[in-house]
C-alpha cells in the first residue's frame, strides 16, 4: 500500500517542523510548504491531505481551500489557527474542512482528523 503523503500549508517554521515529525511518527510522509502559493506551485498528483494555517502571507488557509475547490478538488483538507471565529469555522467547513482545530492543538486532536481521513495510523 502507498504511504499517504500529507501537505503541511504553514509559514511558522517551528509549527512546520513539529507537525511534520508527527506525521512522519504517524508511517505518513509528509511536504512542507511554506505559503498557499508554494503549495499551487507545486505538484498535487500524490496529495492525500493537506493540513493549513488560516493566517499566512499572500494567501489565507481558507482562500487555499477555496481555490482548490474551485478547481475540483478532491484532497481533504485541515485548518488550524490561532485566530478562530465562529464565521471562519462555519466557511471553513461549508467549504468542506474535514477538520477545523484551534491552536495550540493537541497531537491527539490532529491524529483524529487524520485517522478520519486515512483510517487507523500506525502511530
Amino acid at each position: 500500500m502507498k504511504v499517504p503523503l500529507v501537505a503541511i500549508v504553514e509559514d511558522d517554521e517551528l509549527l512546520l517542523s513539529a507537525t511534520a515529525s508527527l506525521i512522519r511518527s504517524l508511517g505518513l510522509m509528509s511536504a512542507p510548504f511554506r505559503s498557499a502559493l508554494d503549495f499551487l506551485e507545486a505538484p498535487q498528483e500524490a496529495v492525500g491531505c493537506i493540513i493549513s494555517d488560516l493566517h499566512m502571507p499572500g494567501m489565507t488557509g481558507l482562500e487555499l481551500q477555496e481555490t482548490l475547490n474551485a478547481q475540483g478538488s478532491q484532497i481533504p483538507f485541515i485548518l488550524v489557527t490561532a485566530y478562530a471565529t465562529e464565521q471562519t469555522r462555519s466557511r471553513a467547513l461549508a467549504n468542506g474542512a474535514h477538520c477545523f482545530l484551534e491552536k495550540p492543538c493537541t497531537a491527539d486532536a490532529l491524529v483524529e482528523c487524520l485517522e478520519r481521513i486515512f483510517g487507523p495510523l500506525d502511530g
